[in-house]
């Protein structure tokens, strides 16, 4: 294990590390994050780079955090992962590098994007406790 790797292990859960560094997948509709309705934003929980917006958050029925924009594109990094026998498009944390989760051309208008992300890699910052409209 690299000194890098041993540095992530200190600030992430087992969990978090398997699915940020190891390009893990955690099991559908085990997040909280899936059901949050507040308003607020969801940061990379590596390094707390602000990613989505609740106002881009909608139930995708897939059983994890789906988001169908980004706060901004240049937050986000893609590569193609062809670990199934179709390749997709993962999204990693531009700042630290840490797989979030996927990227899929199935979700709502505006953006007919559904990025699929797992709810380990993400933190929810409310903003005022206001529920979203």
């Amino acid at each position: 294990m690299s000194e890098h790797d041993q540095d992530w292990k200190l600030c992430l859960t087992p969990d978090q590390f398997r699915v940020m560094r190891e390009h893990g997948t955690e099991a559908p509709f085990t997040s909280p994050l899936n059901d949050e309705k507040r308003a607020g934003v969801f940061v990379c929980a590596g390094c707390g780079s602000e990613l989505f917006s609740s106002q881009a958050k909608y139930d995708s029925g897939s059983g994890w955090p789906s988001f169908f924009q980004p706060l901004d594109e240049k937050i986000l990094g893609t590569t193609t992962d062809f670990k199934l026998l179709y390749p997709r498009v993962e999204v990693h944390c531009a700042t630290c590098r840490g797989h979030l989760g996927h990227v899929f051309n199935d979700g709502p208008p505006p953006t007919g994007l559904r990025y699929c992300i797992n709810g380990v890699a993400l933190r929810f910052l409310p903003r005022d406790g206001l529920a979203n409209d």
